[in-house]
């Protein structure tokens, strides 16, 4: 079994490493602190809970979508961008990148039709990749962004439950992850009900009312 790792931070990876590894799997040296820059939190989890971001069906392929997720989530990547452009210009200058995850394709496609007409974003697209998990599988990234999309007041997270599939998500990031979601629905469930104790115990937790336009 895999137990040392080359990839990401290790606050990034000791969430799955206790879900899947049995806590044994391991940062290496060259990788465990290594952050955007040393102001830069290695996680954060974004609670969108409260703001009445309620999920939607597409009509046709009753895939699920959240437009005001995928806003706020936006905000926050252009937020992250206009620092790194002030603090870190060095790190836009080499091949820098960002990969936005969704576990549905109808929010995939609400990310990319946002992303195209934001205009806060407009410069740094070219850093920027959308895709479902199964995309990503594989590949890694400078920074991810993981849409999770279900806010009901049922607490159904229909694929999120197919946990595994999420460990690749929260799993590509190399410096930075940022899980934006709902606590309200998710909570119902024991894995993201731990992950969120894990978010507050590291101090990853924000509330979505932080990065909200007035």
């Amino acid at each position: 079994m895999l137990n040392q790792q080359y990839r990401m931070h290790q606050q990034i990876m000791q969430f799955s490493a206790e879900q899947f590894y049995a806590g044994d799997l391991r940062a290496d040296a060259s990788v465990q602190d290594h952050r955007l820059g040393p102001e830069i939190a290695p996680l954060e989890f974004v609670d969108t809970a409260g703001c009445g971001f309620d999920e939607t069906k597409h009509p046709e392929t009753l895939s699920t979508g959240n437009p005001e997720e995928a806003q706020l989530l936006l905000r926050h990547l252009a937020l992250l961008f206009s620092h790194l452009e002030k603090a870190h210009p060095s790190l836009l200058e080499r091949d820098f990148q960002v990969g936005i995850i969704a576990p549905y394709k109808y929010q995939v496609r609400i990310l990319r039709d946002q992303l195209r007409n934001s205009p806060m974003l407009q410069t740094f697209t070219r850093y920027i990749a959308v895709n479902t998990v199964d995309g990503f599988q594989g590949q890694e990234r400078d920074v991810i962004y993981i849409s999770l999309t279900r806010s009901n007041r049922k607490g159904e997270i229909g694929f999120l439950g197919d946990t595994r599939r999420m460990n690749v998500a929260l799993t590509r990031a190399r410096f930075k992850l940022v899980v934006v979601g709902d606590s309200a629905t998710l909570g119902e469930h024991p894995f993201y009900r731990d992950f969120l104790q894990y978010a507050e115990e590291v101090g990853a937790y924000r509330s979505a009312w932080e990065f909200m336009e007035y």
